[in-house]
C-alpha cells in the first residue's frame, strides 16, 4: 500500500501501526509511508521506538498512554512526537486517508 491519487493528485496517509516490530506488516508499513504520509506507533508497536536500528519516518508519532503502559519514558526517541487520544483525533481528521495495519 501507497499513498493513492485522486484525480492525478496525491492524498497524505495516515498510517495507524499496532503491530509490534517482529511482525511482517510493521516492515510492509514501514516500507509503504511516503513523504507525505504520517506514522502513529501505537499499542504494541511503540516498542519499536527504543530500537535504534529501525529507520522510522520523518513524520512519526506515538501514543503516550501506550509508551508509558510499555514503561517506555517521554525521552524514548527525541525526534518521535508523543501525543494522545485528542492528538490522534486531530491527526485523522487532517488526513484524507487512513490506513491501519
Amino acid at each position: 500500500m501507497t499513498s493513492s491519487a485522486v484525480n492525478g493528485k496525491t492524498l497524505p496517509t495516515l498510517h495507524l501501526l499496532n503491530k509490534p516490530p517482529s511482525h511482517p506488516r510493521f516492515r510492509d508499513c514501514l516500507g509503504a509511508v511516503a513523504n507525505e504520509d504520517s506514522l502513529l506507533l501505537m499499542e504494541s508497536a511503540v516498542i519499536a521506538l527504543p530500537d535504534a536500528t529501525l529507520a522510522l519516518p520523518a513524520n512519526t508519532r506515538a501514543l503516550r498512554h501506550d509508551c508509558l503502559a510499555r514503561g517506555l519514558d517521554e525521552d524514548t526517541q527525541e525526534d518521535v512526537e508523543l501525543i494522545d487520544i485528542r492528538g490522534m483525533v486531530e491527526l485523522t481528521d487532517r488526513f484524507p486517508r487512513v490506513v491501519s495495519w
